[in-house]
């Protein structure tokens, strides 16, 4: 069967400290954002994906106009811009000079938002909703489709995990729909709507979307009970919220006039920049990028809603690459027929390993090795070759399963400053085992008094064989420390439970040593 393809015209991670200062103010650690109460539910339907292939069909089909009206997107949203009331509202001034005064926190945000910039003003417009609205996710994450925060908040349009699972944007250890750029817009829109309509009003639909359409909601009652004017800007309300428009009105001023205010705005193409695909299986992202002639990294920043090295195994498979890239994806893709787009590691079974160990440790799921590798049941006997998916930067590391012998099962209470890698350094247990073991998502926050059930490792005993602990010096780096002490940069960073390379002076890592090295190496430290 051809692969299933489905192309429609559309189109950094790290937050640095001002701009988190500048767009943060709004990462929700109130907990309070999009209330969806039993009693304040607004009636939307669900997004899926489909819903996204239409609205990209529609862009596709306005281009060409568009287009012609300016080859600059911010010059388009400009002439959307449809707020009027309190521009210059007291409150305001206090947050254009902020702005002024932090201009990289702009000059972030819409380098960040340029993939998808064409595609949220598109459906802003197609609402006939104000134009401003695409400047909110610079106030809510700065664009950044990582942005989490400490109340769970995500993506750039900042949804609580609750108010995600009621617009369907599902989240796993595979993906996680809020922080999907395309899924998450058409869903933060909806609401939105359904805010104004409730309230008639965009500064009260978004100060809702902010605070909580209820809590907005007993603030007007409330100024309403005293014969007191019921207008966002005479509502009693928190910082958060009272800030939370006087900073859009604020951007509104820059970007409409971005040389009064000695601000740079780069300018958009104003043309879809990314293409959708559905490959029709799960994917690996260093494969498709190989054959799309791209970058891996390049490939994730533009999908952020994956999680892992994989689109998922049985949920969401479709992916954005830039329109460029997609002929010669799709005539690779062509040629690939029904073959897996997962690349493989072979891996050889152990005593007392069972088939769910081995796909837990190696990310995917039991089915998945069941048709890797032909197989009828979950049967499978000590020396067996296996199949494993492995991605690009793994391929070569060996997966380390933990047998049934492994340590008993125990619950542990987390304490007050616990971090899964701290768990993970007094257990022994990697941290995707922890994740796994406990059903914990990428973004789960530990809390002090939680119960996580843990299997303690043979503290003397490692996968090699000796375990040491070994104090970083300056200048050490995990390569250095690797080739020291005979082992792989991939085997340290398993061993201590690290995500990066990243290490500093003074930390202590785990070292699992060969019995043959042992002296020799002991020598070579003395």
């Amino acid at each position: 069967m051809r692969p299933r393809l489905r192309s429609r015209l559309t189109t950094a991670l790290t937050l640095g400290l001002t701009a988190m200062f500048a767009s943060a103010c709004s990462l929700h650690d109130s907990g309070r954002t999009l209330d969806t109460s039993a009693a304040d539910q607004p009636i939307v339907e669900p997004r899926t994906t489909e819903d996204v292939q239409a609205a990209m069909d529609r862009q596709s089909r306005d281009a060409a106009q568009r287009a012609a009206e300016t080859d600059d997107l911010w010059e388009r949203a400009r002439l959307g811009f449809g707020f009027n009331d309190a521009l210059d509202h007291e409150r305001v001034e206090r947050y254009i000079r902020h702005y002024r005064d932090h201009p990289r926190v702009i000059e972030h945000s819409t380098r960040r938002a340029e993939p998808f910039a064409y595609f949220i003003l598109s459906e802003i417009e197609a609402r006939d909703m104000p134009a401003e609205l695409l400047l909110l996710p610079i106030i809510e994450s700065g664009f950044v489709a990582q942005a989490t925060s400490h109340s769970r908040a995500a993506g750039i349009w900042q949804f609580m995990p609750a108010t995600g699972d009621y617009f369907d944007l599902s989240r796993d250890h595979w993906y996680d729909g809020r922080r999907d750029v395309y899924k998450s817009t058409l869903a933060a829109l909806d609401y939105i709507q359904a805010l104004h309509r409730r309230f008639d009003d965009w500064y009260l639909a978004l100060a809702a979307y902010n605070y909580g359409q209820g809590n907005i909601q007993r603030a007007i009652d409330r100024n309403a009970a005293r014969g007191e004017p019921t207008d966002y800007w005479s509502l009693d309300l928190p910082a958060e919220p009272t800030a939370y428009i006087p900073r859009l009105l604020a951007l509104r001023h820059l970007f409409l006039d971005p040389d009064a205010h000695d601000i740079a705005i780069a300018p958009i193409a104003n043309e879809p920049a990314l293409e959708m695909i559905e490959p029709g299986r799960q994917a690996d992202f260093s494969l498709v990028a190989e054959l799309a002639d791209l970058d891996t990294e390049t490939l994730k920043k533009l999908n952020p809603g994956y999680h892992r090295h994989a689109t998922h195994p049985g949920g969401a498979q479709h992916l954005f690459v830039p329109r460029e890239a997609l002929p010669t994806l799709e005539t690779a893709l062509e040629t690939r027929d029904d073959e897996p787009l997962i690349r493989f590691r072979e891996y050889t079974v152990r005593a007392g390993d069972n088939l769910g160990r081995i796909a837990e440790q190696a990310g995917t799921r039991v089915a998945v090795l069941r048709d890797m590798n032909s197989l009828d049941d979950d049967v499978i006997r000590a020396g067996q070759t296996l199949r494993l998916p492995a991605s690009a930067s793994d391929k070569d590391d060996p997966v380390q399963v933990a047998s049934d012998n492994g340590g008993p099962t125990e619950d542990y209470e987390v304490q007050a400053g616990d971090s899964l890698w701290h768990i993970s350094q007094r257990t022994g247990m990697s941290i995707g085992a922890l994740r796994a073991a406990n059903d914990l998502e990428p973004d789960a926050v530990l809390r002090p008094g939680d119960s996580l059930k843990v299997v303690h490792a043979d503290p003397d005993r490692g996968p090699d064989g000796q375990r040491i602990e070994y104090e970083v010096r300056p200048g050490d780096s995990l390569s250095t420390i690797a080739r020291r002490h005979q082992v792989s940069i991939g085997d340290l960073r398993r061993w201590n439970g690290l995500n990066s390379d990243g290490i500093r002076a003074g930390e202590t890592l785990t070292v699992y040593l060969a019995s043959a090295d042992r002296e020799t190496l002991a020598q070579g430290d003395a």
